[in-house]
């Protein structure tokens, strides 16, 4: 996935997102649905983006990146950025499962071509979005909110918001992205008479993220998804969360289908 377009690193701090800002706020809708097919029309704003990150990184010009919220904001960007230009080189398509994986990798995962095998740019250095994800924003920060901050062109996925990460509002954001995500019953539904809750499969398969960062916060404390959860529920739900302590706990089947905005009638 090379930038069609090229760009030289910033002269100096602050790294520049008012281009993906941009994007977001015109091609986004407040389901965080997108108007790929509109996007693919008018892709500039993003190219811009994606060349920028392509030509700098906190790890190519550290000094474009002075602080933990500048490197942080830059790959959840940036991630979310490489989706959108991926999704773009190959639209028109129904999900991510739709970019080709080769035989016998297949047999693994239907996720892998778009996830391993599309190569993205940071800063002159290729990677994958299954790298950026895990090697850099989980390995390096260790900021479990960053999974519903990272959108990966699906349906299941957290909502894309409307606007990029910045990083003077960062931890804000976070704290947004991550209420937003528990607000929803598609993500956490509480079945008082079956005695179950339902919740998003990124509990399950981040399930050490949630409970380590707790547990890091509350020694000697051996933590459930629900401790987590419960520090973000809505004000509203968290008697219900609180409640359901003892419940079995069931993952949603996450939903693949792309996060394409249907045309208007």
């Amino acid at each position: 996935v090379r930038p069609t377009a090229r760009a030289a690193p910033p002269a100096g701090p602050p790294f520049p997102h008012a281009d993906l800002d941009r994007v977001q706020a015109r091609f986004v809708d407040d389901r965080g649905l997108v108007d790929y097919a509109a996007l693919a029309r008018d892709p500039g704003d993003l190219e811009r983006y994606y060349a920028l990150v392509a030509a700098a990184s906190p790890d190519s010009d550290p000094a474009l990146f002075p602080t933990r919220d500048e490197r942080l904001a830059y790959f959840l960007n940036a991630y979310n950025a490489a989706v959108l230009v991926t999704v773009l080189r190959h639209y028109p398509i129904p999900s991510v499962t739709a970019v080709r994986t080769p035989f016998p990798l297949s047999v693994a995962s239907d996720k892998i071509g778009f996830f391993f095998l599309q190569r993205i740019t940071l800063g002159g250095e290729t990677t994958s979005l299954y790298e950026l994800e895990n090697s850099i924003v989980r390995a390096r920060f260790r900021e479990p909110r960053v999974h519903f901050a990272l959108n990966c062109a699906s349906l299941g996925c957290p909502r894309l918001p409307r606007r990029a990460f910045a990083p003077a509002e960062l931890d804000r954001q976070l704290d947004e992205e991550t209420r937003r995500f528990f607000a929803e019953e598609r993500n956490l539904r509480i079945d008082h008479e079956a005695r179950v809750v339902h919740l998003s499969s990124i509990l399950d398969w981040y399930e050490g993220d949630f409970t380590g960062w707790y547990e890091e916060r509350h020694p000697g404390r051996d933590a459930t998804l629900l401790d987590y959860v419960a520090l973000y529920a809505p004000p509203e739900r968290r008697a219900d969360v609180e409640s359901a302590r003892t419940y079995d706990i069931r993952f949603i089947p996450y939903d693949w289908r792309l996060n394409d905005r249907p045309p208007a009638d």
